[in-house]
């Protein structure tokens, strides 16, 4: 028999600093998590005034400083507890969540990975208490001197876990996250008033106001005009809140907020319920703003089907869905946003009076008794007519096609090269044919299409593709220093951007002027355009300018070649001659000409064809030759 060797136990528990470590993981994603965190603490400690300090996107400091309730000795160490809470006595409290969080449930993982002071005073103390934590390690705790309140700085994020922080993204990428978090809580909580410093900087100062107000302290006082309410109560769910004016819809989303019970939500389901409801009032590709309020019994959702809280169960989100529809449908139709009929109003009813001075006649009817019905009238002719035979003036059409200048070639022929070819020493040899000179033509059809051709066969140029291609390859190949021309503007034109697209706006301002773009900054996200690229329609230039930046901020456009192809790419997009416009002879030879120096003259930048050329094979097949 073999002998049975005991093997010692293989399960045990985690130290309490890699649990923390752990869910810090799920909890704390990035510097916007921690952010979030720490505001959603200072509401429930009954703060009305709230100061967030960034520095570095969050990377070297974070500090949330409150005027709420503060915490004794004890309960500034306790909240650094794992499973440390206010709020949660029992099991059925989970149902019946309402608040946000009061200290405990996550400095536990952010003093994990980080470096953290916590200073707190309650009002009826002499004096407070701080606690220096690194690593979950409590370094130092001792009474101090402070304000009535909590202040918690969180420095060097993820200190002790590098790999995380090599991956956090840009810090504009970064800082555009903390912007979203804070506007999540901000606009939620209109009556409290918010500081928020970022570099030492006010980024945004807003006081306590209504829902509006806090909406247009946010996004700009042009909001103001954009806004229509929504209002619907039930006893499944109570709606209020705002939603965008249909031409203000965006081809990007980031104005499209549901909150539930206090808490900021993400739902595809009832943003559907929104969407639709603008269907027929909006391009397919455009997404409507909205803000929007409910407020249910907290027996019938869960919150915590996440870490990060963002997403909601409901019992019955059918009837949500319904009611939600029906609310948003109804506040466009009130406010005469969508087309209405009134089939109760009989239309013959409606005549204007008589004036007073105007003599009564009674009507009559005039009659041409010379009409004849049965009379026939030359048609004007309307459309071309080929005649039965050529006219005799070119009688002997058929020379004109004679042997010496038929499809066969001549003797004397020579090589041709697409033009530009050597330019970027690319080898063009499937380009290279043997065309006679005499016979070398480009033409335009329906507007839209180039037509040309070598010995083997005809090509068709889509025309807008086709500088596309030309143009996002000048825009590539250019040195920094080779700006593109722009065009001085008669009236300078002033945009107001959203704070984080005018954040972003800042750190590519110089690539913008680059590109033939004069932007200046005049603070508080309103910035003027002096001057635009050549042929670029000075209509829409904020949209156009916005809906850059926002493609700059999409998820992994973080990269900067990247940034910069994409920006080349919109640029090459929106100035190509487009399709429809009829051009000169010397445009279309000079348009196929760039087209062929291009590196990659067959595809457009973003992958579709730029021509198709038929073969003279094909073409005898066709035709049966």
């Amino acid at each position: 028999m073999g002998t049975f060797v005991a093997m010692s136990d293989i399960i045990r528990l985690l130290p309490d600093s890699v649990a923390n470590q752990i869910a810090a993981g799920e909890v704390v994603q990035r510097p916007a998590s921690a952010v979030k965190e720490l505001l959603e603490n200072t509401i429930d400690a009954g703060a009305t005034d709230i100061k967030l300090i960034i520095r570095e996107s969050g990377k070297l400091l974070i500090q949330v400083t409150d005027n709420g309730c503060g915490m004794s000795e004890r309960d500034a160490r306790m909240c650094f507890e794992r499973h440390a809470t206010s709020k949660i006595q029992s099991a059925n409290d989970l149902l019946s969540i309402r608040t946000l969080g009061f200290r405990g449930e996550a400095l536990a993982s952010i003093a994990s990975i980080a470096q953290v002071e916590l200073k707190s005073k309650r009002f009826e103390d002499e004096v407070g208490t701080c606690i220096l934590i690194e690593g979950t390690e409590v370094k130092e705790q001792f009474p101090v001197n402070c304000h009535n309140g909590t202040s918690v700085c969180v420095k060097n994020l993820f200190f002790n876990v590098p790999a995380r922080r090599n991956f956090l993204k840009s810090n504009a990428l970064e800082l555009k996250y903390i912007i979203e978090e804070f506007f999540r809580v901000a606009l939620v909580h209109p009556d409290i008033t918010f500081t928020f410093y970022n570099q030492d900087k006010i980024l945004f100062q807003v006081s306590a106001g209504n829902v509006k107000q806090r909406i247009t302290n946010l996004f700009g006082s042009s909001y103001g005009q954009r806004l229509i309410p929504v209002e619907q109560q039930t006893a499944l769910v109570n709606i209020s809140g705002f939603i965008g004016k249909p031409e203000f819809a965006k081809k990007t989303r980031g104005e499209q907020y549901f909150f539930t019970n206090g808490r900021f939500m993400k739902s595809a389901y009832l943003h559907h319920a929104v969407d639709g409801a603008f269907r027929e009032l909006i391009p397919d590709d455009s997404v409507p703003s909205y803000f929007i309020y409910m407020e249910v019994d907290p027996q019938t959702i869960d919150v915590n089907i996440h870490p990060t809280k963002t997403e909601i169960n409901f019992q019955d989100i059918k009837s949500i869905y319904a009611i939600l529809h029906a609310a948003v449908k109804q506040s466009i139709g009130k406010f005469n946003l969508s087309p209405s009929l009134d089939f109760e109003v009989e239309p013959s009813m409606h005549y204007k009076p008589v004036p007073e001075d105007q003599p009564v006649r009674q009507p009559t009817i005039t009659v041409n008794p010379d009409y004849n019905p049965f009379e026939k009238k030359t048609e004007p002719q309307t459309h071309f007519t080929f005649p039965s035979k050529p006219p005799a003036a070119i009688q002997g059409w058929q020379n004109l096609y004679s042997p010496s200048r038929s499809a066969s070639l001549p003797e004397k022929s020579v090589e041709y090269q697409h033009p530009g070819a050597d330019l970027h020493g690319m080898n063009w040899d499937s380009h290279k044919e043997e065309v006679p000179v005499e016979r070398k033509c480009s033409f335009q059809v329906q507007g839209s299409f180039l037509v040309t051709h070598t010995q083997s066969g005809i090509i068709v140029i889509d025309q807008q593709q086709a500088h596309e291609r030309i143009l996002y390859e000048r825009f590539m190949s250019r040195e920094p220093s080779e700006a593109i021309p722009g065009q001085h503007q008669l009236i300078p034109q002033t945009i107001t951007l959203s704070p984080g697209n005018s954040q972003f706006m800042l750190e590519w301002i110089d690539y913008f002027r680059e590109m033939g773009f004069d932007i200046s900054d005049l603070g508080k996200g309103t910035f003027v355009v002096q001057s635009i690229p050549m042929n670029l329609d000075t209509s829409g230039i904020g949209t156009f300018i916005e809906s850059m930046l926002e493609s700059l901020k999409a998820p992994g456009n973080d990269n900067k070649n990247n940034q910069k192809q994409l920006m080349a790419k919109s640029l090459a997009m929106k100035l190509s001659v487009k399709r429809g416009r009829k051009l000169h002879q010397e445009e279309i030879d000079s348009l196929i000409e760039n087209l062929f120096a291009c590196k990659v003259p067959d595809v457009s930048p973003d992958g579709k064809p730029t021509m198709v050329i038929y073969s003279f094979d094909e073409l005898y097949r066709k035709f049966k030759i």
